[in-house]
């Protein structure tokens, strides 16, 4: 059985099988991380790898997820930048009990999906 030496900022050095470890890919930018949760503390652990890294891991036989920014990054709103007196007004509004059903029946008039 293949074992792999990884560190648990807590614990220190810890010995992982493969099924233990799984290798993320992100295909926009390449950049690359495995995780793990410590067998002995259980705490979920992160490390950037790089290319080199990732392809020991994988060629290795642990888990490969490539996965893709989420497609609001690319996404610019329209309209005037948020201000203080939008917060403050928003503040007020918020202190309306019915401030959701508001909302609500503003989504509707706009024709926006409301479960």
């Amino acid at each position: 059985m293949t074992t792999i030496r990884a560190s648990c900022p807590t614990c220190g050095d810890v010995t992982l099988g493969l099924g233990d470890i799984t290798v993320r890919v992100c295909s926009d930018d390449a950049s690359g991380a495995y995780l793990f949760r410590c067998p002995r503390c259980a705490q979920a652990v992160t490390r950037p790898a790089s290319e080199r890294i990732v392809d020991v891991l994988v060629s290795s036989g642990v888990r490969l997820d490539v996965w893709r920014l989420p497609a609001e990054l690319n996404e610019r709103p329209g309209g005037p930048p948020f201000g203080p007196d939008d917060l403050l007004e928003l503040h007020e509004r918020l202190q309306d009990p019915g401030w959701f059903d508001d909302v609500v029946a503003l989504l509707r008039a706009s024709g926006d999906a409301v479960g």
